[in-house]
């Protein structure tokens, strides 16, 4: 990032997490400007973005385009891992120079903004926060969590401490030595919840009421675990998720391990970015979430049974339209 006192800062991808973290910028006073959908866009120019939640009630004065049209200091990328490689390539002209930020899910998108800009001028981000979009320049702040960021090709260094003084000044942000095995390890609680909202249509809390759904979840997790474990890889803590816990509940028996879980996300009042894109008739990430893992074990030569079955029912919701009940999906699996 160029040594600037007030970057010019451009969200590319302004649906709920980037309008929120973009707002919570330019409600602090920096230079932002938010990147999005046409009719999101003219909502925000005409009334401001207003955000719900955890902050009260805000409406924020912010700058807002369809496109990118010049050339910023620091671009947070915020859209959906499958439009990474697409919105890199319409943006190329003017974020060669530029420090990206990448906020997606899954492990993959450092590797894709890094086959069209140089490595070095890639920082990696883990979103453990929960927004949800509403309607065109409305969105809800349901879970005020925290980012995490790393060089994604290199050693920390003065610039991630920047960058970390920078978004600190929207919502709170850490820095990972290992912001690889930091992405993994959100990947699998991503894949417990996220997969079971996007085949019901329930939250998570409302699935972890569920003995059913909590033993899909939770054989979900254990296998994408064993997985990762096969591949050699290295996970990482993340921000208010204490890696006993977590050991916790992979280790435990699965009835073990389900009660566990219905006490610590029976009461979340949060969305999974993949039921929201289902509500809104749009594709998931789920082939770079649950996907991964079905990828990586047929690297390592192991059957993912749990994994493979949640990609195969969320394409169908995908493709239908409609949800599974909790007992009928139960029945799906093995």
């Amino acid at each position: 990032m160029k040594a600037n006192p007030k970057p010019k800062i451009a969200v590319v991808g302004a649906g709920a997490i980037g309008s929120l973290i973009g707002g919570l910028l330019a409600r602090a006073g920096e230079d932002v400007t938010l990147i999005g959908r046409r009719a999101h866009v003219e909502a925000m120019r005409e009334n401001g973005l207003r955000i719900e939640g955890v902050l009260g009630p805000l409406t924020i004065p912010v700058r807002a385009a369809e496109t990118l049209d010049f050339r910023p200091d620091l671009v947070l990328l915020a859209v959906k891992t499958q439009d990474v490689e697409t919105v890199c390539d319409q943006a190329q002209a003017h974020i060669q120079s530029s420090t990206i930020v990448t906020l997606q899910n899954g492990v993959r998108s450092d590797d894709m903004v890094a086959s069209r800009v140089p490595k070095e001028d890639i920082v990696s981000g883990v979103v453990m926060l929960n927004a949800q979009f509403l309607t065109p320049g409305h969105i809800t702040y349901a879970y005020a969590g925290s980012l995490l960021i790393g060089e994604a090709f290199g050693n920390n260094g003065q610039r991630v401490r920047e960058i970390q003084a920078l978004l600190s000044r929207a919502v709170r942000t850490e820095i990972s030595d290992n912001i690889r095995g930091a992405h993994w390890t959100k990947l699998l609680l991503n894949n417990l919840g996220n997969g079971l909202e996007a085949m019901t249509g329930l939250t998570v809390s409302e699935c972890m009421r569920h003995a059913g759904l909590r033993r899909i979840g939770i054989l979900a997790l254990k296998e994408g675990h064993q997985a990762i474990g096969k591949a050699g890889i290295r996970l990482a803590p993340i921000p208010r998720i204490p890696a006993p816990a977590l050991g916790f509940i992979i280790r435990s028996p699965v009835p073990v391990s389900a009660w566990t879980l219905s006490l610590s996300m029976g009461s979340l009042k949060t969305l999974s970015s993949t039921l929201q894109s289902l509500r809104r008739g749009r594709s998931t990430e789920i082939d770079y979430l649950n996907g991964e893992i079905v990828r990586l074990g047929q690297q390592m030569g192991m059957a993912t049974p749990y994994n493979s079955k949640v990609v195969e029912i969320v394409k169908e919701v995908e493709k239908t339209g409609q949800f599974l009940a909790p007992d009928e999906l139960v029945r799906r699996f093995p």
